[in-house]
């Protein structure tokens, strides 16, 4: 099938764009690339400072002739995603020693949970550990001892910060090794209708905790499909993964394999075998378009909006929102995963997954085929699907129909012919809307405004009971400069209350939603954010505004905007306590969220 037009004048439009910064970032990759296998550059006691640990593979390491494994790795057991990685270094050190290489944990990088701190000061430094991420890989790899990199993250910005600093060391192989989804526990819907019987008052703190933890219950990622379950996609569409890697239960014996095959794939791709596969050669503006494709086709997180331009920057790719509005409307809506659909991301890999939804996207002509990935050249290798051989990997045909269609469909019958994300522009700016899982008749809202300067004041007002009219929820200086761009995630069951009341209400925001974004519709990322000069600094109660989805367009209506005053607001409070002491350097110096929101770059 010939590539989709849209697809290709998007991708030709990101290259023209790029082509400058991508020229210069290749450049300095192949100069690096060229200086040959790191470890020759360091001097004698350079070196054993570096083997002075590894016991039995001192002589190894020492003799230099064999690849060496840098492990980054953002284990901690606070965070159900990543406590899996505790096996991870012995797994992998294993497997290397297996085929006579080395393996040694380069560094640690932190791993926050947004579920642990949504709605509360740590969500503040949420946006901003992307960027603590890619400079704590940095350091782990400057000792310059490794000839490729396996990166063990899975969640929101801990993938994303993981790839930023892959791409900075570009000239290096790299391979991500995810960890897998929890079993499946109390359904989504379920969970989520406590949430909001919680916000009413119908049932007390003790029904919601019991609900969290039976949604919540073991280890790996939490099974809805937010930002953390899209990373996993995003890292197979873009070839880092192994295929099929995603979505593997955490503690299964297959899980175990792919770690090892993993492995054993970053050590034949070093420059020492003839399968040399720096990353800075899969990091190409054709992979950011095929993670593009697969965020619109999965009805992923609205996060990625703002992740993938900041990876993109790093390998000198430049993407632009209208990119990902253009490319939502030729990529069908093919999953119905919570938010979107009541089955989780165990129920959607057990429907066909990853491997059946490559693999139609593919005969579509809606992927990049002529692509390199860490398994080699083309994607088609991601539409087959991993068994477990005598304790080993091997790969089968995946599935060529959905094997549950009210999950999965192929993009000839899609349960939309849009991917469910939409820029928005007008007079009050530029964001982005997620319509995947919001119904039609809620797509076009307008309506009086309340002004709010944080997400308490909005859940006061409800309790109050102030919410008796047709609303629209503007929730400012909440982006990087004024705060660091926390979720506001806190505000769903509360404004999905409104909404099963018959309101028709809609949130509109500088900040961020959840990357589970669900049913009410939220114009969010709205740049340049209030602590900028942006217009939503310059509205006042009572303004009406049209926020509409078919259209792309975000207005306030019958006001000059111009005449008014900015709003200011008392940011003081925001540069202490949690730590946010350390990161006034980050919020003076970030981006728009539109370009990433990027500090380091």
């Amino acid at each position: 099938m010939p590539l989709n037009p849209t697809i290709a004048a998007v991708t030709d439009r990101i290259r023209a764009r790029s082509e400058g910064p991508r020229a210069v970032y290749l450049d300095r990759m192949a100069r690096a690339a060229a200086e040959g296998p790191r470890r020759s550059h360091l001097t004698c006691g350079n070196q054993a400072h570096a083997y002075a640990a590894m016991g039995e593979d001192k002589d190894a390491l020492a003799a230099g002739r064999s690849p060496n494994l840098g492990i980054i790795t953002a284990y901690n057991d606070m965070l159900s995603a990543h406590q899996p990685f505790e096996r991870y270094p012995d797994l992998i050190r294993a497997a290397a020693r297996a085929v006579g290489a080395t393996a040694q944990v380069a560094g640690g990088v932190p791993a926050m949970c947004d579920g642990v701190t949504q709605g509360q000061t740590g969500m503040e430094l949420s946006l901003f550990s992307r960027d603590v991420i890619a400079l704590s890989a940095a350091v782990g790899l400057s000792h310059n001892v490794f000839d490729a990199a396996v990166y063990l993250g899975v969640c929101d910005k801990i993938v994303p910060g993981l790839v930023i600093a892959a791409a900075t060391f570009g000239y290096i192989p790299s391979v991500f090794l995810p960890a897998g989804p929890m079993t499946s526990g109390l359904p989504n819907d379920e969970k989520a209708k406590v949430r909001q019987q919680f916000a009413t008052g119908e049932v007390g703190r003790d029904a919601l905790m019991a609900s969290e933890m039976a949604s919540y219950h073991g280890p790996g990622t939490c099974t809805f499909y937010g930002t953390a379950n899209s990373n996993q996609m995003l890292m197979e569409f873009m070839g880092l993964h192994l295929p099929g890697a995603s979505f593997v239960n955490p503690g299964t014996p297959l899980r175990d394999a792919l770690t090892v095959a993993g492995t054993e794939r970053a050590l034949e791709i070093t420059a020492l075998g003839n399968q040399f596969t720096p990353v800075s050669d899969i990091l190409d503006e054709r992979a950011f378009v095929n993670g593009i494709v697969g965020l619109m086709a999965t009805g992923g997180s609205t996060n990625l909006v703002i992740h993938l331009p900041a990876m993109a920057r790093a390998a000198g790719v430049v993407l632009d929102l209208q990119d990902f509005s253009d490319l939502s409307e030729v990529v069908p809506l093919m999953a119905k995963v919570y938010p979107n659909g009541l089955a989780d991301v165990n129920h959607f890999h057990a429907a066909g997954g990853l491997g059946f939804m490559i693999g139609d996207l593919l005969k579509s002509g809606l992927l990049h085929d002529d692509v390199k990935t860490v398994v080699g050249d083309g994607l088609d290798r991601y539409a087959q699907e991993p068994k477990l051989r005598d304790g080993r990997v091997t790969y089968v045909d995946g599935p060529g129909t959905s094997l549950n269609d009210k999950i999965l469909r192929p993009a000839s019958d899609p349960f939309n012919h849009h991917g469910g994300l939409t820029q928005l522009s007008g007079n009050l700016g530029r964001g982005v809307i997620k319509t995947s899982a919001v119904k039609e008749v809620h797509h076009i809202i307008e309506a009086p405004v309340r002004i709010f300067h944080d997400q308490d004041s909005v859940k006061a007002a409800f309790k109050a009971g102030e919410f008796t009219a047709d609303t629209i929820v503007v929730v400012r200086f909440q982006g990087p400069k004024s705060n660091g761009m926390p979720e506001l995630h806190n505000l769903t069951p509360t404004l999905a209350v409104l909404q099963d009341r018959g309101l028709r209400v809609a949130l509109v925001t500088d900040g961020r939603m959840s990357g589970a974004s669900g049913k009410v519709p939220a114009a969010i990322h709205v740049c340049p954010e209030a602590a900028d000069g942006g217009p939503l600094a310059r509205l006042v109660d009572g303004d009406i505004v049209r926020l509409d989805a078919t259209k792309g367009t975000l207005d306030v209506l019958g006001v000059d905007l111009s005449t008014r005053p900015l709003a200011t607001a008392d940011l003081s409070g925001n540069g202490n306590g949690v730590g946010r002491e350390l990161f006034e350097v980050f919020r003076q110096n970030v981006g728009l969220s539109a370009t990433g929101a990027g500090v380091v770059v």
